[in-house]
């Protein structure tokens, strides 16, 4: 195959093309994250929605610093030893969301596996607790990692009451050690269902385009409805850099309506399905359907 063909086959098609807004509300956000000494996901994981979300106000806030212990292949917020966290860190968390004026507010963080006493657990509970105290009546939704499997560390998280527990399986089994070596795909799923159990509303999400089929996207969509999950994502990755995972296919919309389409039908109460969509894309949106109409649309 020649240079000009490998081009071809790996351009990004026209549905995946990006609209950069900078407006007045992108740069109070930006400036709000600066003033405060808070990381977001939107910024460390190159987020394509950036300019979308910050627009209208929302973003992911990235607590426990900005190293991750991990080094996944489709990530890149940046791997190595981080530095002791900022036990203040919940407090500003919780003043820059009083700032923005938020209703939904969408946690999550670096693994933490140097932590060994509970991966972070006690800052994400202390966040949840400062957020609630501080601006009543703002849903808190978590994105946590697995915490190695340490049930303590999670139900110390559970009992902080956020009002939806996300943690995602990030791809089909068979390429999940592939994608990502230092996780586990049945921990996570374990992970998942102590959430259920405990009586959260809980929410997961995959990438398509590592080389899944999509019998196999469809198959791992039942197993998570089947453990309980009410809420399901799914996008197409993106190779943040040449470092990173190939893009193996580029999923067509009309494969994503598909999925979105077959997951309603297995009982999920919201789908987000389509190129763009990431973890916490339209999550406000989406709470809010879940929790005004207890049924997907």
């Amino acid at each position: 195959m020649s240079v000009e063909m490998l081009k071809q086959q790996h351009r990004r098609p026209d549905w995946l093309k990006i609209r950069m807004r900078t407006d007045g509300d992108f740069n109070e956000v930006r400036d709000l994250m600066t003033s405060q000494n808070l990381n977001t996901v939107c910024e460390e994981a190159r987020c394509p929605n950036i300019y979308e979300c910050w627009s209208r106000k929302t973003a992911t806030i990235m607590i426990l610093g900005d190293t991750c212990t991990r080094s996944c292949g489709f990530c890149s917020v940046k791997t190595g030893k981080p530095p002791f966290y900022d036990e203040f860190e919940p407090i500003r968390t919780a003043q820059a969301v009083k700032d923005m004026d938020l209703r939904h507010v969408v946690i999550t963080s670096v693994d933490r596996d140097d932590l060994k006493d509970d991966f972070g657990a006690t800052i994400w509970a202390e966040t949840i607790r400062q957020i609630h105290h501080t601006v009543p009546g703002c849903n808190v939704e978590v994105l946590t990692p697995d915490f190695q499997g340490h049930m303590s560390s999670l139900q110390k998280v559970f009992k902080a009451r956020p009002e939806i527990f996300s943690h995602n399986v990030e791809c089909v089994e068979r390429i999940s050690r592939q994608v990502r070596a230092q996780s586990n795909w049945q921990r996570s799923k374990s992970v998942l269902k102590a959430s259920i159990d405990f009586g959260m509303i809980t929410k997961t999400g995959m990438m398509v385009g590592l080389g899944e089929t999509d019998d196999e996207v469809l198959d791992t969509m039942q197993e998570m409805a089947d453990l309980g999950i009410e809420i399901f994502n799914i996008g197409q990755y993106l190779q943040p850099t040449r470092n990173h995972l190939e893009v193996k296919r580029f999923v067509h919309p009309d494969i994503f309506k598909m999925y979105k389409e077959e997951g309603l039908m297995m009982g999920y109460k919201v789908v987000e399905s389509g190129p763009l969509v990431r973890s916490s894309y339209h999550a406000d949106e989406q709470a809010k359907i879940y929790q005004e109409t207890g049924s997907h649309e």
